[in-house]
């Protein structure tokens, strides 16, 4: 058994705040940043860096936006009732399928606007979302969310919003992301089709979800949640398309890697 003592301020000055949760969010763009910079240098991103600060302003516009929604209208309905919460985000409350629905429209935005291949784009953040995501779950335990079930497991965790030992979905969902990071980069270093890392993240996400979902508290349909009923999509979606159009396939030459 573990307590979590972990408090979710770093620290404090009068109003003034800095969370973990926030701090890790800023780290994933960071991240997500010299990744893409890495990849232009190599020629695997047709894009200027100087343009980056355009497509990360559209990426953080559509990804908060599109996450809080996303979590305000299915997982905490009753934030309506109180719109100023709406807009707390760095208290937490980022709803992943949300997330990249905005990520989508940001980039498909983007990419028209300056004239470039989304798909390539959607290839090359594939890369640092995956691990971006990883240090997000983290975010999540030290903000004492998103935890599992009541369990006896020696592992078990006691947070400080919750009654009981439980599941740390957290920490299952870091360790199912970090294994994701090593698909995609390596599905990135070889493939041989655009649209092979982007679909490929769709589909390990998808299925890493619905798998460790199981063990996180939330409301059920059917005895599915609704991260799961949406992750059962993004698994249908990604296999049409990889099937459809051939996608993954292994270049087994080496190749520079990411």
């Amino acid at each position: 058994m573990f307590i979590n003592n972990i408090d979710p301020v770093l620290f404090k000055i009068g109003m003034f705040e800095i969370r973990y949760y926030g701090l890790i969010f800023v780290l994933g763009f960071i991240i997500s940043y010299f990744f893409l910079v890495y990849f232009i240098k190599k020629g695997k991103l047709e894009l200027k860096v100087k343009k980056l600060d355009d497509l990360f302003l559209y990426l953080v516009l559509g990804i908060v936006i599109g996450a809080r929604l996303f979590y305000v209208f299915f997982y905490s309905p009753e934030m309506l009732f109180a719109p100023a919460s709406i807009l707390r985000v760095w208290e937490g409350g980022l709803a992943f399928h949300g997330g990249l629905i905005g990520a989508i429209v940001a980039v498909i935005f983007f990419s028209r606007r300056n004239k470039i291949k989304v798909i390539q784009v959607f290839d090359a953040l594939a890369v640092p979302a995956s691990l971006s995501l990883a240090f997000g779950r983290i975010a999540n335990f030290t903000n004492h969310e998103l935890y599992g079930y009541v369990t006896n497991v020696p592992w078990c965790v006691v947070f400080r919003t919750a009654d009981g030992c439980r599941h740390p979905y957290q920490l299952y969902a870091f360790l199912s992301h970090l294994i994701m990071f090593s698909i995609i980069i390596y599905v990135y270093n070889r493939q041989r089709k655009e649209g092979s890392s982007f679909w490929a993240f769709i589909l390990v996400y998808g299925a890493f979800r619905f798998l460790t979902d199981f063990f996180k508290i939330e409301y059920k349909y059917f005895g599915l949640g609704i991260g799961q009923i949406a992750s059962i999509i993004m698994v249908g979606l990604a296999l049409y398309a990889i099937i459809k159009k051939k996608l993954i396939v292994f270049d087994t030459r080496s190749k520079d890697k990411a």
